[in-house]
C-alpha cells in the first residue's frame, strides 16, 4: 500500500472538498484497508461522462487498496432525490429502479474492477425497517435543520410545496453509512447535505463519523453548463466510438485538462508533461486526441479506440498514413522548390495554393512541418502531406 502522503494525493486530484482531512489521515496511518462508499440511484438507465467522475475515483480508491462499496439505492429510488430539484420529484416503481440497476452494473464495470467491488441494495436493510426503527431514524433530525438545505429552503421560501417523503431521502441515505460502517462516503457537490447525514446518524449510533468527499460536476462540451443528457453536451458511455471520439476531439481546448484531470487515469505528471508540450507549440487537437483514444479504449476496446477516428468521419489522425498511399515518380534537370513539387505532383491546384499552405504550416514532409525554404533534392523520395486529404510518396528523379 502505499504512503499516506501518496495516496491522499491521488484521493484529492479533481476533488472539490475533503472533510475531515485530517480524521482521513488518521484512517490511512492505521494502514487497513478502508471501506469505501457511493450511492447511486438508479433513475435513468444510461450513464454519461458526467456519471463516470465519481466512479473514477472509486477505482482510485481500488488501485490503492480500499474496499469499494457500489451501492444502488433501489430502495431510495423509490422515493426520489430532492437535491436541486424546484419541484417534487416523481418517485419510480420498483421494476424501473430493479431494470435500470442492472444496466448500471453492466457499465460501471467498464471503469470498476469486480473482483474488488462489493454491490449493495439499500432496500437490504431499510427492507427489514419496522415503524418503530423507522420512527427511532427520524427522530435524529429536526425539520428546522432539513430546511436548512438550500433547495428546500427556497422552495419552502417560494411556497413550493416540499412532501414529507422527500425529508426522508438524506435520513435513508444517511443510514446507508450506518448499515455499511462507511469510512469515507464520495458524492457530487450537489449531495454535500445528504454526505453529513451519514456522518452525523453515525454519531448517533456510536460509530466513528466518514470522511466525505465531493467531486465536481463535470461541464459539459459547451463548457460551461454541467454534462447532461437533456442539455445535448454530454458524451454517453454507450454511445458508438465514432460519435465519443468525435465529440472529445472537439471540445474547446480550455476545457481539455479539466477532462484529462477528471476523466483520464493518467498520472498528473504525464498530464503536465502534455501540457507543457501545448504551452511548446503542440497542437491541442493532438492532445485532445490522445483523451478521446484513451476514453474510447475504456468503454469499447483498444480496436476501436484505434479506428474511432475513421468511424467519426476522419480519414486520418495527425501522422497517419493512407492505406493507398500513391507513388509518383518527377522528373526534373535540377532540385527543386517543394512548392513546385506539389504543384507538379497534383497534390495542390497550382503553386499559390502550395504556398498558402506552407505559409500555414499545412505541408508535410516525412511528417514534419515544412516551410517554403524546403528544396526537393533531385534523387530523394519523401512522403508529403498537402492539406488534410491529399498525399504521395514522391521520387525526384534527374531527366
Amino acid at each position: 500500500m502505499k504512503s499516506v502522503e501518496e495516496q491522499l494525493a491521488l484521493i484529492k486530484r479533481g476533488a472539490e472538498e475533503l472533510l475531515v482531512e485530517s480524521e482521513l489521515i488518521e484512517k490511512l496511518k492505521r494502514g487497513q484497508p478502508l471501506r469505501i462508499k457511493a450511492g447511486f440511484d438508479p433513475t435513468a438507465p444510461d450513464l454519461h461522462l458526467g456519471h463516470t467522475v465519481l466512479i473514477n475515483k472509486l477505482r482510485q480508491f481500488q488501485e490503492l487498496g480500499h474496499q469499494v462499496i457500489f451501492l444502488i439505492g433501489d430502495f431510495t429510488g423509490m422515493i426520489g432525490d430532492p437535491s436541486g430539484k424546484s419541484v417534487t420529484r416523481p418517485p419510480l416503481t420498483r421494476e424501473q429502479v430493479l431494470e435500470n440497476a442492472e444496466t448500471y452494473k453492466t457499465q460501471v464495470f467498464k471503469i470498476l474492477d469486480p473482483a474488488k467491488t462489493e454491490v449493495a441494495f439499500n432496500s437490504t436493510w431499510m427492507d427489514q425497517m419496522g415503524p418503530a426503527d423507522f420512527i427511532r431514524l427520524t427522530s435524529q433530525y429536526t425539520v428546522a435543520r432539513m430546511l436548512e438545505r438550500d433547495d428546500f429552503s427556497k422552495r419552502y421560501t417560494t411556497n413550493q410545496p416540499i412532501a414529507i417523503h422527500e425529508f426522508l431521502y438524506p435520513l435513508v441515505q444517511g443510514y446507508d453509512s450506518v448499515a455499511l460502517r462507511a469510512d469515507v462516503e464520495l458524492g457530487g457537490t450537489d449531495q454535500k447535505f445528504n454526505l453529513l447525514m451519514g456522518r452525523e446518524l453515525q454519531r448517533s449510533y456510536g460509530q466513528e463519523a466518514q470522511c466525505i468527499l465531493t467531486m465536481p460536476l463535470l461541464e459539459g462540451l459547451d463548457g460551461v453548463k454541467k454534462m447532461s443528457k437533456s442539455l445535448g453536451n454530454y458524451v454517453g458511455i454507450q454511445e458508438a466510438p465514432g460519435v465519443m471520439y468525435g465529440k472529445l476531439v472537439s471540445i474547446p481546448d480550455v476545457l481539455m485538462w479539466r477532462y484529462f484531470e477528471l476523466l483520464s487515469f493518467r498520472s498528473m505528471d504525464e498530464i503536465d508533461a502534455l501540457r507543457a508540450d501545448v504551452e511548446a507549440g503542440a497542437n491541442p487537437r493532438d492532445i485532445k486526441i490522445k483523451l478521446a483514444e484513451e476514453i474510447v479504449a475504456r468503454f469499447h476496446g483498444e480496436e476501436a479506440a484505434a479506428n474511432a477516428h475513421r468511424a467519426a468521419g476522419n480519414r486520418m489522425k495527425e501522422g497517419e498514413l493512407p492505406d493507398d498511399l500513391p507513388e509518383i515518380e518527377l522528373t526534373a534537370a535540377e532540385d527543386m522548390p517543394i512548392a513546385a513539387v506539389l504543384n507538379k505532383a497534383g497534390l495542390v491546384k497550382n503553386s499559390a495554393v502550395a504556398r498558402d499552405l506552407l505559409g500555414s504550416g499545412g505541408v508535410r514532409i516525412d511528417g514534419e512541418v515544412v516551410d517554403r525554404t524546403f528544396i526537393y533534392a533531385l534523387g530523394a523520395t519523401h512522403v508529403c502531406q498537402a492539406g488534410k486529404k491529399a498525399f504521395a510518396r514522391i521520387t525526384l528523379k534527374s531527366e
